[in-house]
């Protein structure tokens, strides 16, 4: 390759300096060169099913490898498929760079194929939106990009890159002249053409020649990272000391931008506060399966008799009831790197603009550790209570798998390392219940959003930064016809996943409440579909499972397959089940 770059290539390099190793597409004639440039310099290239999926995929990979995730797709549908996705990862803060091809620069707004407003589409689902019109527009883009979606809080960013900016100056010269005429007739077909193709080459002509950059670049991440004032942490660290019943609370924003090493060091900071701490999303498997701090249950009953609540990485939404259920007299203290997000609802009485997970760091460091004997057997005592309910509930037997007992079994089988993905509703609650996550940065679920569909893409996301790990994709049989396609994307790039997908032929979480409220169960009826046979359809491994006998002897075979590479479906035909009556969050 010599030294005259054009844009695939500029887009390769900047990706290929941050230490990006993936890059999720689904491939088309606008952003071919992105591709061929990004797979010629080291990048795995992974092209997925469905647009949605690729940022899906690029959002999971942000998420367990501290590195931006990149998605690569090309103009008009192209673009707008991803929609849901992008706001998915911007509500969850996933720092995601969105490359959109686009219509030549001298066809814009003149009815070409594809040609929409971009900009105004991704506008209020990114941080930062830019339409590259030359080589220096994309290079300085492209290193503004992997700055802005990691610095503060991070989210998604656009770049619109058309399609005469990406492919090599002389092949567009000439696929310029062949449009225009030029190669068949001695004169012009019109003056038109003529003086497009004009200001084109003469706009070319002017661009610089970029040689393309040989050093590695500086991890952005760690230019980012703020430090928390001493004298802030002292304090805290003097009120938790004095406190008899606190609480710690942790959200996703506590390993954003962060590493799996520096993830267990996080972790290793909250267990030496030797606070009872309660985990959601992102932060769920940060303490393992087993810590004592570790609590899953009765969270909103210790709130309301805590006298100091500690929450890092978590707005006061409606998983914390909008900032209610605190003790009167409690003291709430919130770090987070959103300042929208630490008011929301309920200002606390300490609120610290910073990294959640270098928060904890430091405080641990300033804390002395405090015995709470009392405190601890009160919360122990609740969670244990909860989890006899949950055996109970387990040992019912009915026309069908019982999904408790399932994930009872499937908790067991778990290993260090093990990837936990879940895409549904009622099914994958229950699993949240039940399944403890064993290792920082295991555990991938939608977010605040609550989207549905994700679960393929997560998976393939996730597959791409831990190809050494079993990935579970836990499915509702509603969610998994959204991305089912992806198990051809496992079998073409290696992936083995074993998917489980809790079949109840019904969008169950709403038909139970509708039904109660509205006396119908209208649009929530599905068919039990044979879906792993679906699967086997892409060259999967199906698996079907109709009795509670049958759970051990599938989760064998799934092990085993899944071991040997190939990837797995097993299809559960639930019995009926009241478990998550009136679950429904607004």
């Amino acid at each position: 390759m010599n030294n005259r770059a054009f844009g695939g290539t500029i887009v390769a390099h900047h990706l290929r300096q941050a230490d990006i190793t993936h890059l999720f597409t689904l491939c088309g004639g606008h952003i071919s060169p992105i591709l061929v440039s990004a797979r010629d310099v080291g990048i795995h290239v992974i092209d997925v099913r469905d647009e949605a999926a690729a940022v899906f995929a690029a959002d999971a990979y942000a998420r367990l490898s501290g590195r931006p995730g990149v998605a690569v797709v090309t103009a008009g549908p192209g673009l707008t498929n991803t929609i849901t996705a992008v706001k998915n990862a911007q509500m969850a803060q996933s720092p995601v760079i969105i490359i959109g091809g686009a219509t030549p620069t001298i066809l814009k707004n003149r009815g070409s194929l594809q040609d929409i407003d971009q900009l105004s589409l991704m506008a209020s689902l990114t941080k930062w939106q830019t339409s590259a019109a030359t080589l220096p527009q994309l290079d300085t883009a492209m290193a503004k990009a992997l700055r802005v979606c990691q610095e503060g809080v991070p989210g998604p960013v656009f770049i619109e890159a058309p399609i005469d900016i990406l492919y090599p100056r002389q092949l567009v010269h000439d696929m310029y002249r062949a449009q225009a005429g030029l190669d068949r007739l001695p004169k012009p077909l019109s003056i038109a053409a003529h003086s497009a193709l004009d200001v084109y080459l003469k706009r070319q002509e002017l661009q610089p020649s970029f040689a393309l950059p040989t050093n590695r670049m500086p991890a952005i991440r760690r230019s980012i990272r703020q430090i928390l004032p001493g004298n802030d942490v002292y304090a805290v660290a003097a009120k938790l000391k004095k406190a008899k019943r606190p609480a710690l609370v942790l959200g996703s924003q506590v390993l954003v931008n962060r590493t799996i090493e520096e993830a267990e060091v996080i972790a290793e900071a909250v267990k030496a506060l030797g606070v009872p701490t309660w985990t959601g999303g992102m932060a769920r498997g940060l303490l393992g399966g087993e810590h004592p701090s570790l609590f899953r249950h009765n969270r909103g009953r210790a709130l309301a008799k805590a006298d100091l609540v500690i929450v890092a990485g978590f707005p006061f939404d409606f998983r914390l009831n909008y900032g209610r259920g605190f003790a009167r007299n409690a003291e709430i203290i919130s770090a987070n790197l959103s300042h929208h997000d630490l008011t929301m609802n309920r200002r606390p009485d300490v609120g610290l603009q910073q990294h959640p997970g270098d928060f904890l760091q430091a405080l641990s460091v300033a804390s002395d550790h405090v015995q709470r004997d009392d405190w601890f057997q009160f919360l122990r005592d609740g969670e244990n209570d909860r989890e006899d309910q949950i055996d109970q509930a387990a040992d019912a037997v009915g026309d069908g798998v019982n999904p408790i007992a399932f994930f009872r079994k499937l908790d067991k089988r778990l290993q260090a390392g093990d990837l936990l993905v879940v895409d549904g509703g009622d099914f994958v609650a229950t699993a949240a219940y039940t399944l403890k996550p064993r290792s920082p940065l295991s555990w991938l679920d939608p977010g605040v959003f609550g989207t549905l569909g994700v679960g393929g893409g997560f998976v393939v996301g996730a597959m791409s930064c831990r190809p050494g790990d079993r990935a579970w994709l836990i499915y509702g049989d509603g969610s998994c016809a959204y991305s089912l396609a992806e198990f051809d994307t496992c079998i073409r790039h290696g992936f083995a996943p074993v998917a489980v997908i809790g079949t109840d032929a019904s969008w169950g979480q709403i038909a139970r409440e509708q039904e109660d409220m509205l006396g119908s169960n209208i649009g929530t009826n599905l068919l039990a579909t044979a879906y792993e046979k679906v699967a086997e359809g892409y060259g999967g491994v199906g698996i079907r499972v109709e009795q509670d006998g049958d759970v051990d002897a599938a989760l064998n075979q799934a092990i085993a397959a899944s071991t040997e590479g190939k990837p797995v479906c097993i299809n559960l035909i639930l019995a009926k089940s009241d478990f998550r009556k009136g679950s429904i969050s607004m």
